[in-house]
């Protein structure tokens, strides 16, 4: 058996998107496969590896009680074996309460995570994982994230669609509505990535400290979202990056991107997701990746590249 899902990105609506904004959200071409090859032994081994096809972690659990007898976690990144082998042994124990029958055959699993995108790219490797595992468990992937995590679900969302979406979380109710968002300036649309990843967690903690002013402003950012939507050009764009960024910035109390890091670019920079890692949505030109080359930013991806 073989699952996929799609990473993310998101547009609009960042950190509103927790209190009923309605966001666009589209899903990128990289995201994560999970296979799944039943064994005799009554062990669930799983192993999950990078785009270049590195073994990162290593778990082996016994079945049907999901104990924890081994973990190896190889990067050089924050983190070990025990906390990532936690977090996994947690979603799983989380899908077997909405699924009782989920694992609890006498036969065993080998289990492969293969991510198509570098770790710190943050396109959702967290949110492809559950998006994976709810299907391999037949359960609800936004009930299974939020009896697991937090977050708003559009990542999961997103890891379902194959389309750009319109994502409203009302009354904890995920509303998806397909959209068609294809830009016909597409080719002065970049990503750029910012050489740190961000936590999504602590950024919406962040957030919540502050995000008292944000009801008032969610009625703005939704006619903002639906602007982004429809404009037919990178100038019209552009105002509305400007304005987006102002408002989001007046709720977290944080500088616009732009402001602290490119405001010497010509074009318009927005944060997507969490402020301050992860990628950017860049407008501009030919000129725009030698820019931010120049700055010592090396992961630029024209529009039609990442988008599915």
């Amino acid at each position: 058996m073989q699952y996929y899902s799609n990473g993310k990105l998101l547009l609009t609506g960042e950190y509103v998107v927790l209190d009923s904004a309605k966001a666009l959200a589209v899903p990128t071409k990289f995201g994560q496969d999970l296979t799944v090859e039943p064994i005799k032994e009554s062990q669930l081994i799983w192993g999950s590896f990078t785009h270049t096809g590195e073994c990162w972690f290593e778990a082996v659990f016994d079945l049907p009680k999901l104990r924890l007898t081994s973990a190896t976690f190889n990067s050089d990144k924050d983190g070990s074996a025990e906390f990532i082998a936690e977090t996994l042994h947690d979603i799983l124990q989380e899908a077997q309460k909405l699924n009782p029958d989920f694992l609890t055959s006498e036969h065993g699993y080998i289990v492969k995570t293969n991510l198509t995108f570098p770790q710190n790219w943050g396109l959702g490797s967290s949110s492809t994982l559950i998006n994976n595992i709810a299907t391999w468990a037949n359960v609800n992937p936004f009930t299974l994230l939020w009896n697991a995590f937090s977050g708003s679900g559009y990542d999961i969302a997103c890891a379902k669609y194959n389309s750009p979406i319109l994502y409203q979380l009302k009354e904890k109710q995920p509303f998806i509505e397909e959209v068609n968002f294809n830009p016909t300036f597409a080719e002065e649309l970049f990503f750029v990535h910012l050489n740190q990843k961000q936590n999504s967690r602590e950024g919406i903690a962040h957030y919540k400290k502050h995000k008292k002013k944000a009801l008032a402003l969610i009625p703005e950012i939704n006619e903002l979202t639906q602007e982004f939507l429809h404009t037919e050009t990178s100038k019209d764009l552009n105002k509305i990056i400007v304005e987006h960024e102002k408002i989001i910035s007046s709720i977290i109390k944080l500088k616009p991107i732009k402001e602290t890091t490119f405001s010497d670019y010509f074009g318009e920079v927005k944060s997507l997701g969490a402020w301050g890692g992860d990628f950017v949505l860049a407008t501009g030109n030919e000129d725009s990746k030698r820019y931010f080359q120049q700055k010592g930013y090396n992961t630029i991806l024209p529009y039609k590249e990442m988008i599915l």
